[in-house]
């Protein structure tokens, strides 16, 4: 368990902030046309085939089970696998209610996905439920804190939850600073649009994530992550105001949830998205999720295919995530799935197989 003081956390995440200013500073044009290409080559070489894959364990306890194409029982990572999926999301909730996505489950889902031999993407929700555009609730435990112990508690749980993983053998490739961050977490405190403080408020929690994550896993990526990443106007805002304050990441993280009769106009405008990041920000893109509705699996399957070519086709394009693809038979009401009534994928998973 490590800790760190309250002044101590401040003085790292200005000296953080001010020393990544002094840099932008001095960045050439040479500079960014390295960089981008440097992005390139990684985005080439390292290209996520990823499912969102955390209510395994749940699904498993109430009896649900997991089916490859041709209709043998397995499990569920390796009916994924066989789909092509090389790389496993799992989210992380503070005190959630039941065991499911507490540190603890985490740790068993990572442990069964690297025996896969797949990449793993913590994604930390800073809550004990939920966290999304529209809720963004502090772990009860730490709704009264003043907020630099705010900063210091983030910091503590972020690094103690990432060192169990690491003493368990797990070594996340990247590691999701919020979830779903279209209007900053851990409210009000880190409420981006409620004032120029609380976004600044914002930038030092994702510096408190960034931090953490560095601390005990230096090579991982650490991502923010906002919704609509077709839309150029909100990304721009969140970003630059991180940008501004001083935030430190290093992938911005999108999710995608077009309609049967949309998705070709959402995938391009994603696509401007993506490569307006890299190119305003000098940082690599990911789809941190994506969905569809179940029923229109065929016309899924053309909107994942499209979009990994546009995702690849980016500098610095990481990879694409399938939201839960395995919840099947309406689990938990959602329905925008990729396995059939029967627990066997449907043909949308085939746009993973490469």
């Amino acid at each position: 368990m490590r800790k760190i003081t309250a002044l101590s956390a401040a003085v790292v995440l200005c000296l953080g902030m001010s020393c990544q200013k002094e840099g932008a500073k001095q960045q050439s044009g040479a500079t960014d046309a390295a960089a981008t290409s440097k992005l390139k080559t990684e985005a080439t070489s390292t290209f996520a085939y990823g499912s969102d894959a955390s209510w395994v364990t749940q699904m498993e306890a109430s009896g649900k089970k997991f089916y490859n194409s041709s209709g043998t029982q397995q499990d569920l990572f390796t009916v994924l696998k066989g789909k092509g999926i090389t790389a496993i999301r799992l989210r992380v909730w503070v005190n959630p209610s039941s065991t499911y996505n507490s540190t603890a489950d985490v740790v068993a889902k990572a442990q069964r996905a690297a025996a896969a031999g797949m990449s793993i993407l913590i994604d930390f929700h800073y809550s004990d439920t939920w966290a999304d555009p529209g809720n963004q609730t502090k772990p009860a435990a730490w709704a009264s804190l003043d907020f630099t112990t705010l900063m210091n508690t983030m910091y503590n749980y972020t690094y103690n939850t990432l060192t169990t993983l690491k003493n368990a053998g797990i070594t996340p490739t990247w590691v999701q600073v919020g979830n779903e961050t279209s209007d900053g977490m851990l409210w009000q405190d880190g409420r981006a649009s409620v004032s120029a403080t609380n976004f600044k408020n914002f930038a030092w929690l994702v510096n408190s994530g960034y931090n953490a994550t560095k601390a005990v896993f230096p090579s991982a990526k650490v991502i923010v992550h906002v919704a609509n990443g077709f839309n150029n106007t909100t990304t721009r805002w969140i970003f630059d105001g991180l940008k501004a304050n001083g935030a430190s990441w290093d992938i911005c993280g999108f999710s995608i949830y077009p309609t049967t009769s949309n998705w070709a106009s959402i995938n391009s405008q994603c696509l401007a998205n993506m490569q307006d990041m890299v190119s305003r920000y000098g940082k690599q893109v990911m789809i941190c999720e994506a969905g569809m509705d179940v029923t229109a699996a065929t016309t899924c399957k053309s909107f994942l295919t499209d979009l990994i070519t546009k995702t690849k086709s980016v500098s610095g394009g990481l990879g694409v995530f399938y939201w839960e693809p395995e919840a099947y038979a309406s689990w938990q009401g959602y329905t925008m799935g990729a396995f059939d009534s029967t627990g066997k994928p449907t043909v949308a998973m085939d746009a993973f197989v490469h």
